[in-house]
């Protein structure tokens, strides 16, 4: 069985309730997981920024350790809304680490990524590695310049004539590969730094890189894949917009095929949330709370996947009313033959369905039956639970 996953989202200054485009790929991985028969999954969230290192370091955050501050952080995200049943897991949790560490120690053993001496760029007045370009320092506000220097590093160089990206690592038929994505993919640097220097993230030190933490360009995928493997599951599915996929494929790129699985993008487009259009139609035809939630946080997310780059406020007219066209025709049980061909088409990445009246249908009263609701066994999921303050991260 495919198991859909959320892109870990930035645990930036928001919440989902005033920024609930951001829960686009969360909604997407539900949806599809929902439809496809498979358990809940946990919303994955990415840590590593060294924007949270800034933010962090105020007067109000320094009263709390850096995970403690994260969990309050993401506490946050989903009030005053219910918290996910399934839990979350960061880039930085135990066994995303775990994984990591064995990951990087095989690949090192294998060739694959190297520890090399590599001639980088420190901030004169904090020490922060700005890279390999001379450019200001964003980790502090001193402006002090920079200074060269070498620093050994975990490195990967792209084999020559290898691909960043090719078909199958889309989740998506054949004639609907993006060829323009993997076109742009490509032209990521040969060589990639895969160690950076943050105050948190996947410690480097058991490889000998002291105060040095995984890019978390690297450590997204992986949160994936233990998330993953916690399930058993070797066909995994990413949920990401295209724009994302492009900025971090190649990071992903020696662990997309690892311990006999595969993980594989399944690319979305922006919705218009935030459009004073959409509160106005709501308004105009007078939407149900029911059907707004419907529209909202299930439909419009599966139309992203389908029009992957992004949703126009013009578009949302049209697809409230066939939603709604097509939920007062929807039969009181849904047919397991139908249902069928939505699962095999799901997992095959046809999105096509999500327009067609027949098959949604049957789909909206699967949902409204309660599709698979099955929720993993308490204390086997692995991932934390969002209690304020419980524990680190």
């Amino acid at each position: 069985m495919t198991l859909f996953l959320n892109g870990p989202v930035q645990n930036g200054p928001f919440t989902l309730a005033d920024r609930p485009g951001k829960a686009a790929g969360i909604r997407l991985a539900e949806a599809l997981n929902q439809l496809t028969g498979a358990p809940p999954a946990p919303h994955l969230w990415n840590t590593v920024t060294l924007d949270g290192d800034i933010r962090h370091r105020t007067a109000a955050a320094q009263a709390l350790s850096r995970g403690q501050w994260e969990r309050r952080q993401l506490t946050e995200k989903y009030a005053p809304g219910p918290t996910p049943a399934a839990g979350i897991l960061t880039d930085t949790a135990p066994q995303v680490a775990a994984l990591a560490l064995r990951v990087c120690e095989e690949l090192l053993a294998n060739g694959t990524l190297a520890l090399a001496p590599v001639q980088v760029r420190l901030c004169l007045g904090c020490d922060h590695m700005t890279g390999e370009a001379d450019h200001a320092c964003r980790a502090c506000t001193t402006g002090a310049g920079t200074r060269p220097a070498t620093r050994r590093l975990l490195v990967h160089d792209r084999p020559e004539g290898r691909p960043v990206l090719e078909r199958a690592d889309f989740h998506a038929t054949r004639a609907s590969t993006p060829a323009h994505l993997v076109n742009i993919a490509h032209n990521a640097p040969r060589r990639l730094l895969l160690s950076r220097t943050r105050t948190h993230g996947i410690s480097l030190g058991p490889l000998g890189l002291d105060d040095m933490v995984l890019d978390p360009r690297l450590g997204l995928h992986l949160a994936v894949l233990a998330a993953a493997a916690q399930r058993g599951e070797d066909r995994l599915v990413m949920t990401i917009t295209q724009n994302a996929a492009a900025h971090v494929a190649a990071y992903g790129a020696p662990v997309r095929r690892w311990g006999g699985m595969q993980l594989r993008y399944a690319l979305h487009g922006r919705i218009p949330y935030g459009a004073t259009a959409l509160r106005r139609l709501y308004e105009a035809h007078r939407v149900t709370p029911q059907l707004q939630t419907l529209f909202t946080e299930w439909y419009l997310p599966l139309c992203a996947w389908r029009e992957r780059a992004g949703i126009t406020p013009a578009r949302l007219p049209a697809l409230l009313k066939f939603l709604r066209r097509v939920d007062l025709a929807r039969p009181e049980t849904p047919s397991e033959e139908v249902l069928a061909e939505l699962r095999r088409t799901a997992q095959d990445g046809d999105r096509r369905w999500v327009m067609d009246a027949r098959v949604l249908a049957h789909a909206l009263a699967h949902r409204a039956e309660g599709g698979s609701t099955t929720e993993p066994p308490e204390g086997e999921t692995g991932c934390t639970p969002l209690t304020p303050l419980a524990g680190t991260l």
